[in-house]
C-alpha cells in the first residue's frame, strides 16, 4: 500500500483560532479533514491519505494543538472541547473552503462531534472512528462500572506532571503498550520511530494529557449545554475488538445525531484505520462520494 511520502505530501502550517497547528495537505478536489487520537499525529492516517487522494479529494491531516510539530498552548484549559472544535473550523476556512468531510479517530473523533455540533455549517458529512458521541460517553461512565474500569488511565491522567513524565521516559515500550491490541504489523517499527520523535520526552505528551484534564475538569452541566442535534449524515465506523470503549457505545442519541449510519468491523480493534485500512477506506469513499 502507497504511504502518504510517495504523493509528496506538503507540509504547511496556519495560525488559526490563535494558535499555530502543523498539517499536511495532498491532492486536489473536495476538502477531507483527518483528525488524529491519543497518541498519535498526522502519520495516524498514513493509509487514508493516498486512498482518498486517488478517490479525488483534496486531503488535509492536522497536529492537533499540543500534539507534535503543531503549538502547546500551557494549561489544561487550552485544551477544551470548544477551543479543539474551533482550531478545525478555524482551518478549514484557513484553507479556502466553506465546507469539508471531516474524519476523527480516538479524540479526534470527539473533537469532530463537536466540530459538527457546533459548527455546523463547514461540515458536509462526519465520518467517526471508534469514539462514542460525548453525551454517550459521559452517561455510560456514570452508569456502567465496567466502561469506568477500561477508562483507568484518563484518572490518572488527572494526576500533575508525573503522567507525561512516566510515558515520556517509557518512549517507544510505552507506545508499543499502546498498540498492542492492533492487528499483528499495523505499526512497523518505522512507524513507531516516527510517534517517538513526534513524542518525544515529556513535554511531548504534556498536550495530549492535557486533554484529558480538560475534558475530566469541566463540569458535565457545562459540557452538556454544547450538545443539540447534527445535521449532517454521519458515519460510524466502529472496531468491536476495542479494549478502551465498549462497543455498545458505537451507536449515539437519535435525538443528538439523526442521520447516522454505523458500521461494525468486528475484528478490528480500537486502531480500526489501522487494522483493516482497504475497508476503513472503501466506507468513507463511498460515503463521501454519495454526497456528490
Amino acid at each position: 500500500m502507497a504511504v502518504a511520502e510517495e504523493l509528496q505530501v506538503q507540509h504547511k502550517q496556519a495560525v488559526v483560532n490563535g494558535v499555530r497547528l502543523h498539517y499536511v495537505e495532498a491532492g486536489s478536489g473536495p476538502l477531507v479533514v483527518l483528525l488524529h487520537g491519543f497518541p498519535e499525529f498526522w502519520w495516524s492516517w498514513r493509509s487514508q491519505i493516498p486512498a482518498l487522494v486517488e478517490a479525488g479529494y483534496r486531503v488535509i491531516a492536522p497536529d492537533q494543538r499540543g500534539y507534535a510539530s503543531s503549538e502547546k498552548p500551557v494549561g489544561w484549559r487550552n485544551y477544551r472541547i470548544e477551543l479543539l472544535a474551533a482550531d478545525v473550523a478555524a482551518l478549514i476556512r484557513e484553507a479556502g473552503e466553506e465546507r469539508a468531510f471531516v474524519v476523527g479517530h480516538d479524540w479526534g473523533a470527539a473533537v469532530a462531534w463537536m466540530v459538527a455540533t457546533l459548527h455546523p455549517e463547514v461540515v458536509e458529512r462526519l465520518a467517526i472512528l471508534n469514539v462514542p458521541h460525548p453525551d454517550t460517553m459521559q452517561r455510560t461512565l456514570m452508569r456502567n462500572p465496567k466502561q469506568l474500569l477500561h477508562s483507568w488511565y484518563m484518572f490518572f491522567f488527572q494526576l500533575p506532571w508525573l503522567p507525561e513524565r512516566l510515558l515520556g521516559w517509557g518512549g517507544r515500550d510505552a507506545l508499543a503498550r499502546a498498540y498492542g491490541d492492533a492487528r499483528e504489523g499495523a505499526f512497523t517499527d518505522a512507524d513507531l520511530d516516527r510517534y517517538v520523535e513526534a513524542l518525544r520526552g515529556p513535554e511531548g505528551f504534556r498536550g495530549p494529557i492535557n486533554w484529558y484534564r480538560a475534558a475530566l475538569r469541566t463540569p458535565i452541566g457545562r459540557a452538556r449545554r454544547l450538545y443539540r442535534p447534527i445535521p449532517a449524515e454521519v458515519l460510524v465506523i466502529w472496531g468491536e475488538q476495542d479494549r478502551f470503549l465498549m462497543a455498545s457505545m458505537a451507536q449515539p442519541s437519535p435525538t443528538l445525531v439523526p442521520h447516522v449510519r454505523v458500521e461494525r468491523l468486528p475484528n478490528a480493534s480500537h486502531w480500526v484505520q489501522h487494522d483493516e485500512p482497504e475497508r476503513v477506506n472503501a466506507l468513507l469513499t463511498g460515503f463521501f462520494d454519495a454526497a456528490a
